[in-house]
């Protein structure tokens, strides 16, 4: 897994969303990740989203931490807009405040293994790791063309960063 620095600017979203947290996410029975990513795709919702700056570039953020990792959290899924005029009925909107990151870009696999296996490696990590401590505000994955492929998807993980 490569790793840089990286600061961006703020980055407005629009999508759906599901409150969840880690234990959950073990658990198949308990997951809700899995139901947002399905309701997303099947439903069409990309296409539905109004204003969309590079449409098929997917964002999978979490954000609104009851502390950290391990506690509650909101996961979001959608894309990002050039603005949130037209926001369609059953979409919610997400700015990410600009912020300093650790970015990973995966190596190449078969989804879901290659974002799980990313994030356990993330979990492991000291500040030191990461080049500064987490901010828990935002962290999220971007899938564009190169996770087309789930049987050889490469993404990259933003994992957001305290000033």
């Amino acid at each position: 897994m490569q790793k840089a620095s990286i600061s961006l600017p703020i980055i407005h979203l629009v999508g759906i969303t599901a409150r969840t947290n880690l234990a959950s996410e073990m658990n198949p029975v308990m997951a809700k990740i899995p139901l947002a990513i399905g309701k997303y795709f099947q439903g069409g919702l990309p296409a539905k989203i109004a204003n969309r700056k590079n449409p098929g570039v997917t964002y999978c953020v979490y954000t609104n931490y009851e502390n950290d990792y391990k506690g509650d959290y909101t996961y979001f899924i959608g894309e990002e807009v050039e603005s949130f005029d037209g926001v369609g009925e059953g979409f919610e909107t997400l700015s990410i405040p600009a912020q300093a990151y650790a970015k990973f870009t995966t190596k190449s696999g078969p989804m879901p293994m290659v974002c799980i296996t990313a994030w356990q490696n993330i979990w492991k990590m000291s500040p030191a790791d990461l080049v500064g401590e987490r901010a828990y505000i935002a962290d999220f994955e971007v899938y564009d063309e190169r996770a087309l492929n789930p049987q050889n998807a490469i993404l990259d993980i933003y994992i957001g960063l305290k000033p």
